[in-house]
């Protein structure tokens, strides 16, 4: 993983387990929300108290980074809406992104990502819109200086991407959505691109971190 490549050590919780959030980000130097297969409408007690503990990285300024599902949760504590696209198709397999707005400073952006998603988040209030999509126009943003949302998946390995055309084969039927061998044929193609575009914005997005915490949070769901 790119994160212990640079040095961090992980702690990984999984709130839909049962475990705790810490009450402060003393001695972290991040925090992330990966995605999973729920919403961030369903009405588990612990989807609720995941979105409102987004407000400690926000309030102390440490960087945050919500994936997917996490994008959808940060728009949601920031007062946005999520739901299905208005075209009534899925992304689910390799689609075209365009940055917009500059692309947040970065130039080489990949033509391609990974997607695995059927609903999407308004942009809320104050957060500067970056990538769009022709099916979901809001694909990433940024919030003050150091809080991103972000709804495809540049972190996939090839590993995982084979456990989920597996695992989420019956959501290959959905309107839109790519069939399991083409998610794999395209990984070859665009994962380089996708991964060099990855590293720089972890880079940037790490600028923010407090002096010597080399400790990532990561909140962990479940797999597609």
């Amino acid at each position: 993983m790119m994160l212990k490549a640079m040095g961090y050590d992980l702690d990984i919780r999984r709130p839909c387990l049962g475990d705790a959030l810490p009450e402060t980000m003393d001695g972290h130097a991040g925090a992330m929300i990966f995605g999973g297969p729920m919403s961030a409408n369903d009405k588990e007690p612990w989807i609720a108290t995941e979105i409102d503990w987004i407000g400690v990285p926000l309030k102390e300024e440490k960087p945050f980074l919500g994936i997917c599902l996490g994008a959808q949760m940060l728009s949601m504590h920031l007062g946005g809406e999520v739901g299905p696209g208005n075209s009534g198709l899925v992304e689910i397999g390799y689609f075209p992104i365009q940055p917009v707005n500059g692309g947040d400073g970065i130039v080489d952006w990949p033509q391609m990502v990974y997607q695995w998603h059927r609903e999407s988040f308004t942009l809320p209030k104050d957060a500067k819109l970056f990538a769009s999509s022709e099916r979901f126009e809001n694909q990433a943003f940024r919030y003050g200086s150091a809080a991103y949302g972000i709804q495809f998946h540049a972190e996939v390995t090839r590993l995982t991407m084979h456990r989920w055309v597996v695992s989420g084969a019956h959501r290959f039927s959905l309107p839109g959505a790519q069939q399991g061998h083409e998610h794999l044929d395209h990984q070859i193609v665009h994962d380089g691109a996708v991964k060099n575009w990855l590293a720089i914005f972890l880079r940037r997005w790490l600028a923010q971190r407090p002096k010597n915490a080399e400790k990532m949070i990561g909140m962990i769901e479940a797999a597609q």
